[in-house]
């Protein structure tokens, strides 16, 4: 069973039951830096790099209108430049000078609750979710890679080993956030739509503290 343990510390688990899998991403091999902020920043100034954009402004107004929000992994900053009353969180010392730069910075974990928080390509890279969603008062907006089970992971392009640390099926992300006390109100797939396959986009509202 040694061979067993090792891998439950070291490799990636999935739980059919759960619908969740879990990859122990080590913190000395996470790419945050500013070539990774570059990155984003090219990939977001492109067509398909805006209408994501456009496609996330849309889904936060539809729920929480034009309220206080802070998004989580900021990626290059887009999404706050893109919105009115957005704060940014961020692990990236280069995301987090251009927040502090920009007056848009706030600590997602030491700060008091916000009304709604984003999490666009962000939450799967979070080694603790669960403390970063009790932050929301009432939204959480997420986007995030969604797999058919335990062997789609592997095979996919959003399987990144020195990244994502949890993996998501619909119906078991649907029910992690259950457990924080959430309910989905919107799930669509307009990102796969515009191109990014196997991601799907979603609003859940706070139902129980």
């Amino acid at each position: 069973m040694k061979s067993f343990s090792q891998h439950l510390e070291s490799g990636l688990v999935f739980v059919p039951a759960l619908g969740i899998g879990r990859y122990p991403v080590p913190v000395n091999q996470r790419p945050y830096d500013d070539s990774y902020f570059h990155k984003y920043q090219l990939m977001a100034d492109t067509p398909m790099g805006h209408a994501l954009t456009k496609s996330r402004v849309a889904l936060v107004e539809r729920h929480h209108g034009d309220g206080v929000v802070l998004d989580v992994g900021i990626g290059a900053g887009q999404f706050v430049e893109a919105r009115p009353q957005t704060w940014g969180y961020d692990v990236n010392p280069v995301g987090v000078q251009w927040l502090k730069l920009r007056g848009r910075w706030a600590d997602l974990y030491t700060a008091d609750a916000f009304p709604a928080l984003t999490f666009w390509d962000s939450l799967e890279h979070i080694d603790k979710p669960e403390l970063a969603v009790a932050k929301a008062r009432q939204w959480v907006f997420v986007s995030i890679p969604i797999f058919a089970g335990g062997d789609a992971i592997m095979a996919s392009h959003h399987y990144r080993p020195n990244e994502h640390i949890w993996y998501f099926t619909h119906d078991g992300l649907l029910r992690w956030f259950a457990e924080q006390g959430f309910t989905c109100v919107e799930s669509n797939t307009i990102e796969s739509d515009l191109g990014r396959v196997g991601i799907g986009s979603y609003a859940f509202k706070r139902t129980a503290v």
